[in-house]
Formats: C-alpha cells, structure tokens, sequence
C-alpha cells in the first residue's frame, strides 16, 4: 500500500488527529456528542420550518436548506471518523476517499452560496422593505437555491475529476479526521500545478465573490439601520440580520485559518482549525439561529408539543 504510485485501486491510512489510545477515546466520546447535538438541531430547524406556516418566509427557507446542507456536510465525514477511532482498521479505499472530498468540497462550497443568498435576503427585507414579497419570490429563492446547488456541484465535481489526475506515492498514511484536499495535494509525487491553478481560480469565483456580496450587502444594511430614526426600530431592524452575521463570521473565519495559506505550510497542525469549520460551525448554526429567535422558539415549542401529545 505504501510502495506504488498507482492511486487508482489504492488504500489510505485515515489516522485522525492523534494516536495514542487514551486521546482516542476521549476524542471519539467527544466527536459523538457533536455529532448527535448537530444532527438533533439541524433536525429540529428543518422540522419546525416545514411544520409552521408562519416559517414560510425566504429567510427560513433558505435557513432550512443551510441546516440541510450542515446534516449532511457532518454525516460524510464524522460517521467514519468515530470508526476510525474505535477500529484497529483506519483504511479508506481509494474510491471512498473521492467520493468523501466530493461531498466535502461541494457542501462547504454549497454553504457558503446559502450565506452569501441570505446576506441578499436580509438587504432586501431591511433597505427595500415594500418591494420585500415581490423581490424574494417563492419562484427566485427556488432559483437561486437551484443555482447554489449547480455551482456546488460542478465546484466538487471539477476538483475531484482533477485529484484524479494525481498520482500517490509513498506513504499514504493521513494524519487528518478526512480526506481533505489540501492534505491530498501535499502526499501528491506528481505535478499538481493545474490543480493549484484551478484551486485558485474557482476559489475565487465560488468563495471570495460571495464573500464580497456579504460585505457589500452588510454595508448596505448597516447604513440603512443608522439612517432609522428610533432606537427601538434600529434594535429589531439589526437583530433580523445579527444571527446571519454570526453565522457568516463563523464559517468565514474558520475557513480562512485553514485555507488562507501557502500549500506548503499545510501540516498536521491545522487539523484543529479543521475541526472548528467541519464539525463546530455545523453544531453552532442551529444554536445561533434560534437562540435569540421568538419566532423560532415559538416553532420549536409547537413541534416538541404536538410530538409530546402524540406519545400521550
């Protein structure tokens, strides 16, 4: 497994973060109750979005897709994980290292397009109040949802197909929590310019484009907000938006501790970095959205009521 330079057909030694027994179990115990806090919240968004009437609003809409998008992002990665750290056998086959990036590059790509829709959505409801029903239309949010998934997609699929292209050689032991590009790149003993190009390239139309649409549209509400006459009006016009920004500060500022760096310097020691925007920002998100959220409460309360009666 170590010797070749063939990567198709080949195996990976996923080794985690640490291998010493007892950091393991203190690890695994710890990665599971994420993991099942994630699941459960961003369950119970979706759940009560889809059941209350009174959700049925672009802003939630969108809320319920990134929830999605955040069950699914943590279910292709920390399942396997928590194996790993009970299991002798640490081994992901080559084809499952692919498809394990795939989902990884596109969801985290899928994420961020949500962040930078909804960062539209709250510059509408708060500079173009009146116009708000017709301008984020049932039919445009089921657009610009669809045109997330598209990029996100075709993002993943371009970086897969080009990892491909890679060849292995060596050791294949991956002292990270899952087959991350970066990671990949660095084992790789053949020329990866293309994909380093490409990697910029789509970088930047797929991250920093929407990260610019969120700083524009921040700039925009902010100044709106200040030109309100009333304190009180200013407090609910910001606090439509403050859990948006608080989510939009932890997926932005988590990325760029892993990614904003020369390939070269990748190491091992970003694996904690890693872990707050793979397994922290996907647990928190349900938190952030309806922590200070009375509409949110109130659907949460209706649900867990409806599902108590039920059992009585």
């Amino acid at each position: 497994m170590d010797g070749g330079n063939q990567s198709e057909g080949s195996e990976f030694l996923l080794l985690g973060i640490s291998e010493s027994p007892e950091q393991q179990r203190m690890l695994f115990w710890m990665f599971l109750v994420m993991y099942l806090v994630t699941v459960l919240g961003n369950v119970l968004i979706i759940l009560a979005i889809s059941s209350d009437s009174r959700l049925h609003t672009p802003m939630y809409f969108f809320l319920a897709n990134l929830s999605f998008t955040d069950l699914f992002f943590v279910t292709n990665t920390i399942p396997k994980m928590l194996v790993n750290l009970q299991s002798q056998n640490k081994v992901i086959s080559y084809a499952g290292c692919l498809m394990q990036l795939y989902f990884l590059v596109s969801l985290v790509a899928l994420d961020n397009l949500i962040l930078a829709v909804m960062a539209y959505d709250r510059y509408v409801a708060i500079c173009c109040p009146l116009h708000y029903t017709t301008a984020m239309s049932p039919k445009l949010c089921i657009l610009l949802l669809s045109l997330c998934w598209v990029l996100s997609v075709l993002y993943g699929l371009i970086h897969t197909l080009l990892m491909t292209r890679v060849t292995f050689c060596g050791s294949r032991k991956i002292h990270y929590i899952f087959c991350e590009m970066y990671v990949l790149l660095r084992m790789a003993c053949s020329n990866i310019q293309i994909n380093h190009t490409v990697l910029i390239a789509t970088g930047c139309f797929i991250f920093l484009i929407p990260f610019g649409f969120v700083i524009i549209s921040y700039v925009l509400i902010i100044r709106a907000i200040l030109r309100i006459p009333s304190v009180s009006k200013k407090y609910k016009a910001f606090s439509t938006c403050a859990s948006h920004l608080g989510a939009v500060s932890l997926f932005y500022g988590t990325l760029c501790m892993v990614y904003l760096k020369p390939l070269h310097t990748y190491s091992v020691k970003d694996s904690v970095a890693t872990v707050m925007y793979a397994v922290v920002t996907p647990m928190m998100n349900p938190f952030i959205y309806s922590l200070r959220n009375k509409d949110m409460h109130g659907a949460l309360g209706r649900l867990l009521d409806k599902h108590f009666k039920r059992l009585t």
